[in-house]
């Protein structure tokens, strides 16, 4: 007897406390042959966000999981990898998350199982990109079309690629409108913004670099497990992902010459004002050295009157030549 496909779908929101709040969605396929009217469509899709412990230790000895593959659910920030057993492949994906509050891109973590007979993912954040792929997902089910296990990882592994490549375009708005700031407001804000976005774009290409070779590995594993088919399509993934690493160092370029630019402004604004500085010392060393002089213990100096004046006169005739030098130099 053929068995029967049951699909379930639910989505919890984590909040930035720690704290867990629940919002399930349940979408309850209990025989997918009879609504398809696909007596080859048999297969189970499990997707899980922030399940407990029990829920995942249940799932792992039903399906018999490899003990490790347990320790890399449980732990956080695990290196993006591609496990390959008997009967079933553990995927391990990292996809960049923006967080409002602290200003930074965090991972959003994908832990997926996949064989002949199920997909089956964990992840720790609630995903309005996942909800797409399932809404769609369901929508070809109810028109009888036919979809595999591997034609469903790459439906989901495409879509966070997109929502990738779709907040690196972002980014580079935000950085054009920066740009045109870097001349007109220098303040503190504009140094902040900046170091926000080198740190962002480095922890962009940390996460996504590693998976480049992953994709490689998956393109490798899907040809040599389900039909040649799918090889085309997990090419188009590989092709995406070189994209988006292109993208990401091409931005970290222009972030670093928008550093070193603003870096040059504020040297050429310090040299300035030393300049200002050293000229005005310059015109105050004769009148420093009068009153030097002239505030000793001395009486009876002859011509002190007239030596005083004319310091001072001098002084002045030679500020105003000097002023007069250094503007038609245009120096000031």
């Amino acid at each position: 007897m053929p068995r029967k496909a049951f699909s379930f779908y639910e989505e919890r929101r984590v909040t930035a406390g720690g704290a867990t709040k629940s919002r399930s969605e349940y979408h309850t396929i209990k025989n997918q042959m009879a609504r398809t009217k696909n007596p080859s469509i048999s297969w189970l899709w499990l997707d899980r966000v922030n399940p407990p412990l029990d829920e995942i230790d249940a799932v792992m000895t039903k399906y018999d999981f490899h003990e490790l593959d347990r320790d890399a659910i449980l732990e956080s920030n695990q290196y993006a990898r591609l496990d390959a057993y008997d009967d079933y492949i553990f995927l391990v994906l990292h996809f960049p998350k923006y967080d409002p509050s602290s200003e930074r891109y965090i991972q959003n973590e994908l832990n997926i199982f996949v064989s002949h007979e199920y997909l089956i993912s964990f992840r720790y954040y609630q995903s309005s990109t996942m909800r797409r792929v399932y809404d769609h997902y369901e929508t070809d089910i109810k028109n009888g079309i036919k979809e595999s296990p591997a034609l469903i990882l790459y439906s989901i592994i495409e879509a966070y690629l997109d929502k990738t490549m779709k907040m690196l375009e972002r980014f580079a708005r935000d950085l054009k409108a920066l740009e045109r700031e870097l001349f007109s407001a220098r303040g503190t804000d504009t140094i902040r913004n900046i170091m926000t976005k080198k740190r962002n774009i480095i922890t962009l290409k940390h996460m996504m670099k590693p998976q480049i070779l992953v994709l490689r590995m998956i393109e490798s594993q899907m040809k040599n497990r389900f039909s040649g088919e799918v090889e085309l399509y997990f090419e188009n993934l590989e092709d995406k992902m070189n994209k988006i690493f292109s993208e990401i160092e091409l931005l970290q370029e222009n972030i670093d010459s928008m550093e070193d630019t603003l870096k040059s402004i504020f040297e050429l604004e310090s040299n300035t004002t030393i300049k200002y500085l050293t000229t005005f010392s310059a015109f105050m060393l004769p009148l420093t050295l009068l009153t030097g002089f002239f505030g000793m213990n001395v009486i009876n100096v002859p011509f002190s009157e007239w030596v005083v004046y004319g310091s001072i006169g001098i002084t002045l005739i030679l500020l105003i030549l000097l002023t007069f030098f250094l503007q038609k130099k245009k120096i000031i």
